[in-house]
């Protein structure tokens, strides 16, 4: 197995290198088909592993192997996205004492502080002031304070993807499964070029997740919390994990989490609540979440019902009732193994994920890790294909947006029944006594 990995590492490698020509957007088809190749690479080594016997040379090889692929882009001009770009200049505006939240960046009130590499390249700088909450702009402030560049923010970002994969490892550990699983994070091309190539952010808030889950595999609940609050201040959708990681009358999880959220927004708050918001509202209506258009789900509706006119505000009910539903099951249905909130926190953010429907691949990262500890084929479906077909639909072409969402959640949503449905077989296959038992360690992708 070892000379495969070494095989498909030495050519995965090789793409990211030749992945580096693209510069511009006309680049994207070329890029994609690129993306296709190393999304197929990835899932012959993940299937390898996984099926493999667990070995000390081949987690070593693997880990060799990821630091390879991440060095190769990290010293690269950013191509995918230029939000790294806001990162750092978040971070040169509050060290020149200033709130992130108050000023936009053509404000003339920020002149000072513009330069050439940075500020020209900052997007929506003339309407738009930060979005990115308290966490997050903590982590801008402190690594600036080392350097101003983007190759350092990037550094920044892959740091924190050191910590995921190390407290990825030690849950495999505890839950006696081989930590050679660690290839589904560790080589996954969507995180290698959207965190090491493009510096995205989600590094922060996946590594605070994987922490979480870490913290509540050893019952440490106010920990779990305050460790939940700090992904859920990079990005605020991991909030939704909240019931997943919950214990039943246990007060320290709430209660860390609520102090946390509240004293990360102190320092900012001279703005006013409305102000540390920030670009929030505006971005939801840019993205197509107030008119719906950003819904895979809700579209498809539309099209499917094209005589009725299905308002927005019933597919936010819908969606509600959805992941209350879930959040309901996750609080009140008893555990019946150590490592069932890693299943329920999966669901939920899976179908957090597919509700939501993000149309930037990014958005999708939080969801490798759970991969690793549970072999759920829908969520790798999901990421891997993911990853490449979300930069297909550049435009705004409503119908095009509908087809190429199909293309991903259609298959996943697919797989995801066809799994439920096999493992229900094999329930009833079972003495009614085995029924609860199940644990991760059992299940084979």
């Amino acid at each position: 197995m070892n000379l495969l990995l070494v095989l498909l590492g030495v050519a995965s490698l090789a793409f990211y290198r030749v992945g580096l020509r693209a510069k511009e957007i006309e680049d994207i088809s070329w890029f994609i088909k690129l993306g296709l190749v190393q999304s197929a690479l990835y899932l012959i080594a993940a299937w390898a592993v996984w099926r493999g016997r667990a070995s000390r040379s081949t987690f070593f090889l693997i880990l060799a192997f990821a630091a390879f692929f991440r060095l190769s882009v990290l010293f690269a001009p950013p191509y995918l996205s230029t939000d790294i770009y806001r990162y750092v200049w978040d971070g040169r505006v509050q060290a020149a004492g200033v709130n992130p939240y108050r000023y936009i960046p053509a404000d003339e009130a920020l002149s000072g502080l513009r330069d050439e590499a940075i500020y020209p390249l900052i997007n929506r700088s003339d309407y738009a002031p930060t979005i990115y909450p308290p966490v997050a702009e903590a982590v801008f402030f402190l690594t600036t304070r080392v350097s101003e560049s983007v190759t350092w923010m990037k550094a920044t970002m892959v740091g924190f993807e050191t910590i995921t994969v190390c407290a990825l490892v030690l849950l495999l550990n505890s839950y006696g499964l081989p930590r050679q699983r660690v290839i589904i994070y560790a080589w996954h091309p969507l995180l290698i070029w959207e965190i090491a190539g493009t510096g995205h952010l989600d590094a922060i808030a996946t590594a605070f997740l994987a922490l979480a889950l870490l913290a509540r595999r050893s019952e440490r609940d106010a920990l779990t919390g305050l460790l939940l609050a700090c992904a859920t201040l990079v990005k605020f959708f991991p909030a939704v994990l909240f019931p997943a990681l919950y214990r039943r009358r246990d007060w320290r999880m709430p209660l860390a989490f609520v102090l946390t959220i509240v004293a990360s927004y102190l320092p900012y708050l001279g703005v006013g609540l409305k102000g540390v918001i920030g670009f929030l509202p505006g971005y939801a209506e840019e993205e197509g979440i107030e008119n719906g258009e950003r819904f895979y789900l809700l579209m498809l509706a539309r099209r499917a019902f094209s005589g009725v006119e299905i308002p927005t505000a019933a597919y936010f009910v819908f969606a509600l009732g959805v992941l209350f539903a879930l959040a309901c099951w996750c609080v009140f249905r008893r555990e019946p193994v150590a490592d069932t909130y890693i299943r329920r926190a999966a669901l939920l953010a899976t179908a957090f994920t597919m509700l939501h429907s993000p149309r930037f691949p990014w958005y999708l990262s939080w969801l490798v890790p759970f991969v690793c500890l549970w072999p759920y084929l829908p969520v790798l479906y999901l990421t891997a294909a993911g990853f490449v077909l979300n930069y297909l639909w550049l435009g705004e072409e409503t119908d095009r947006r509908l087809i190429i969402n199909s293309a991903f959640y259609g298959p996943a949503a697919l797989l995801a029944l066809a799994m439920y449905y096999r493992s229900r077989g094999q329930r009833r296959q079972e003495p009614a006594s085995d029924h609860s038992v199940k644990s991760l360690k059992e299940d084979v992708p």
